[in-house]
């Protein structure tokens, strides 16, 4: 776990990231069938998108930081089979490690999987294709406080 100061990530900064994403993705040559939020963190920002951009909105369970549990596969594959087009979504891509197991699991598909990210570490195992904000992890030891979590 990253040590540092809790830095917020107020309703303006979701806000900005999102319409920031929504313009990468207007100025692609791609375009999703599907947005896959990534549960918990990538719910709002996914339901934002989805209405945003008009699709169908999904939630998948892989919770790495909270214990080692593995991730229903059976539910991600219930999710991804329709789709050739996904749009996965977090609220941070930090080590990466999430949305690896993600592209782990399709990387002999035929599906096109890209992700979204509020905030993205540029030192990620994981390339993020869409963002609001970049950082270092290397440089930046904040621990980011979404909207969502302040309760």
């Amino acid at each position: 776990m990253v040590s540092g100061k809790s830095k917020y990530f107020g309703k303006e900064d979701l806000i900005d990231s999102l319409n920031k994403i929504v313009e990468q993705i207007e100025n692609s040559n791609w375009s999703p069938e599907v947005i896959i939020s990534i549960n918990r963190g990538g719910c709002v920002p996914g339901i934002y998108l989805s209405h945003r951009l008009n699709l169908k909105h999904k939630v998948i369970d892989i919770q790495l930081r909270d214990g080692n549990k593995s991730p229903d596969l059976k539910i991600i594959n219930e999710n991804f089979n329709e789709f050739d087009n996904v749009l996965l979504v977090d609220d941070i891509n930090d080590s990466g490690k999430t949305l690896n197991i993600i592209y782990n699991l399709y990387k002999d598909s035929l599906k096109n999987i890209y992700n979204a990210t509020l905030i993205y570490n540029e030192e990620s195992i994981v390339k993020t294709n869409f963002y609001g904000k970049k950082m270092k992890r290397s440089e930046d030891f904040n621990w980011y406080v979404f909207p969502w979590e302040e309760w």
